[in-house]
């Protein structure tokens, strides 16, 4: 007979002759051996989690520099899956103790998610709280070269066999043949992927048309300037005898001097001639046909697109642009976000009181007039004290929004104004009315970002639902509803052929959307925090990310792999900008900085060598912009190539 069988015939005896005392002091004794055999293997558990990390970590560490950065890589999976095992199996105190024996390892790399998962608490939190839920559903990339991968399977066959089962279940390594790559070049060492280990791979092979518009404003203006340049050459070739003749008539001083003039301002024509065909070299991407129906542009528009064509600045790592900062002062850490309109001429924030603010750049400094507020003045009651306020103002104040308001957006002629807010509302304002025009309602959560097409009319928006849309002006229901991403969708940018659109996530990823099909037409992996800014160049080929940790990384977006990621800043990366002719890169952070990349060798080291699988070059630092004490919330590259920018003062500087 079993034991287990005997217990209970000895206890069904004892019950039968009324033995009631012994019966119980036998069920005491059993309760407590089972207790103690309980706790001996919860123990024994958690010692084998414990002790096969910890000669895992101990081994990873002491492993030759040339290989330990890669190596080091395995240990936070590791960690927080022994820490998640323990949890689902129930020893919580063990769990507890093992986390913070070992979290300070991982928490310059990954603080925001160690502090997510501190509050695992039982069980069924790994089911409710979204970040454990993720990691348990899907697999880690790990890149190791093969040399590593060796050494690492060596180990564990040997003397962590505990870790075993954890690697397999929850770790893809990417064997990579030759020298194991730099730390700080590998930008995709570390990554998480879907269940399927080829989603990645199988959506960046789609085919993508990433060239401009075919028969594009900026086309027909480039084309228009060359053709006049050349009528002004052939025009100054003709007339070149009839002022040699004129020379040798009249030789004097003032002849000499006309003459003098004349190589002066044929050689100025020339260098602007050069100076042009430089800035259109994105004339040689590729043309497309527009998918969306796009609306024609007033002949007033055309010729001031043509004038500032015209008098565009040609920029280069060693002429660097113009830099004109707006400061917003006595926010009270108020202001959300800002933006600029094409010119510079109008500025706006978006603040916590919901509230909407327009400045016009051309009245600062002048006498108060008054000026439309939407929902003010709502009785007669009060009315001249209102408009003395008004008269003050230096700005126009939109109201509507119900919760603060997390970002606004110029149209690109500055006609219209959207702002999007943690009411789950898009709003539509006219800046010549200063008035409330449409509430866009179609998304479940707070809308973080909405930006315009560069044809106006269209706008997208990202959202805490984890969606991003795409809406018509004239619409008052999204046209496409692009889902994919696994946390919030945080930025949102628009490609300049208004086929696609891009969006950063807190998934830490970067997803490329056809709008025609609201599919996902490109999938980039790499950073390893949450994305929160994007810029796309004006050839559509390359696009910049930038995330929380301050890394701001290139892709290309043929390719979908990453071309020079960078540690750009110390802090978080919330607005970047390419010049027109892309050959520079503008970056603005939390910490206060602007720093102006040069982007043209990167390109160029690119496209001379497509068959590098890796990163090829890093971006080159040309300046660093600092503030006195100013984040930097927004920066606009004019169609002239200024540059504009705005943030708001810090507290206390």
């Amino acid at each position: 007979m079993e034991d287990e069988d005997i217990e209970k015939a000895v206890l069904a005896y004892l019950r039968k002759k009324g033995l009631n005392l012994t019966e119980l002091a036998l069920q005491e004794e059993q309760s407590r051996l089972s207790s103690d055999a309980s706790h001996s293997r919860s123990q024994n558990v958690a010692d084998r989690y414990f002790d096969g990390y910890s000669r895992l970590r101990s081994w990873a560490y002491n492993s030759l520099d040339s290989y330990k950065h890669e190596l080091l890589c395995v240990l936070y999976p590791v960690f927080i899956h022994c820490f998640m095992d323990l949890v689902e199996q129930g020893y919580m105190q063990e769990a507890r103790t093992f986390f913070h024996t070992f979290r300070e390892d991982h928490e310059m790399m990954h603080l925001r998610d160690l502090q997510k998962l501190e509050g695992i608490l039982s069980p069924s939190h790994l089911e409710e709280m979204e970040l454990a839920r993720f990691l348990r559903q899907n697999k880690v990339k790990i890149r190791l070269c093969q040399y590593s991968y060796g050494l690492l399977l060596q180990f564990i066959h040997k003397k962590s066999l505990d870790m075993l089962g954890v690697i397999n279940q929850h770790i893809n390594f990417e064997v990579t043949p030759g020298q194991p790559t730099s730390i700080s070049d590998d930008s995709e060492a570390v990554s998480l992927v879907g269940a399927s280990q080829d989603l990645e791979r199988e959506i960046n092979q789609k085919e993508l048309h990433w060239g401009l518009l075919e028969d594009s404003v900026e086309e027909r203006m480039e084309k228009a300037l060359s053709d006049s340049d050349k009528t002004e050459v052939e025009g100054n070739k003709e007339g070149d005898p009839e002022e040699n003749n004129k020379k040798k008539t009249d030789g004097n001083k003032q002849g000499t001097s006309v003459s003098n003039k004349k190589k002066k301002d044929k050689m100025v024509g020339a260098t602007g001639k050069t100076t042009r065909s430089e800035t259109s070299m994105v004339s040689v991407a590729p043309r497309v046909k527009s998918e969306l129906t796009l609306p024609q542009l007033p002949p007033e528009v055309e010729l001031s697109i043509f004038e500032d064509l015209r008098n565009r600045a040609q920029l280069n790592s060693l002429a660097l642009p113009s830099v004109s900062f707006y400061t917003f002062r006595h926010t009270h850490n108020g202001l959300n976000c800002s933006a600029i309109s094409h010119d510079g001429s109008l500025v706006a924030g978006g603040f916590s009181d919901s509230s909407v603010k327009v400045w016009d750049m051309a009245k600062i400094g002048q006498p108060g007039r008054a000026s439309n507020s939407q929902g003010e003045n709502r009785s007669m009651q009060g009315m001249h004290s209102l408009a003395s306020d008004e008269a003050k103002r230096p700005y126009s104040l939109l109201q509507g929004h119900s919760g603060p308001v997390y970002s606004v957006s110029f149209s690109p002629f500055a006609d219209f104004l959207l702002s999007s807010s943690s009411d789950n509302t898009i709003r539509l304002w006219s800046t010549r009315l200063n008035a409330n025009l449409v509430c866009y309602k179609g998304h479940n959560f707070p809308v973080w970002d909405a930006q315009f097409s560069p044809v106006g009319h269209y706008f997208a928006t990202a959202s805490h639902d984890r969606t991003a849309r795409v809406w018509s002006m004239e619409r008052i229901q999204p046209l496409r509803v692009m889902a994919g991403h696994l946390s919030d969708v945080d930025c949102v940018q628009w490609h300049p052929n208004c086929n696609y659109i891009v969006t950063g996530s807190s998934d830490k990823t970067v997803r490329l959307w056809d709008v025609q099909s609201g599919e996902c037409a490109r999938l980039f992996i790499g950073h390893r925090s949450m994305v929160l800014s994007l810029a796309i160049s004006p050839d559509g080929r390359f696009m910049a990310s930038g995330d929380e940790d301050g890394t701001i990384i290139m892709w290309d977006l043929s390719t979908g792999r990453s071309v020079s990621p960078i540690m750009g800043h110390n802090s978080c990366v919330w607005t970047l900008a390419f010049s027109c002719e892309g050959t520079l890169l503008a970056s603005g952070s939390a910490d206060c900085m602007v720093k102006l990349w040069d982007v043209t060798s990167s390109m160029k080291a690119l496209k001379t060598d497509e068959s590098i699988s890796g990163p090829t070059s890093r971006l080159r630092l040309l300046k660093a912009l600092p503030t006195k004490s100013t984040p930097v919330y927004n920066l606009r590259f004019t169609r002239r190539n200024l540059l504009f920018a705005a943030g708001a003062l810090s507290v206390g500087s």
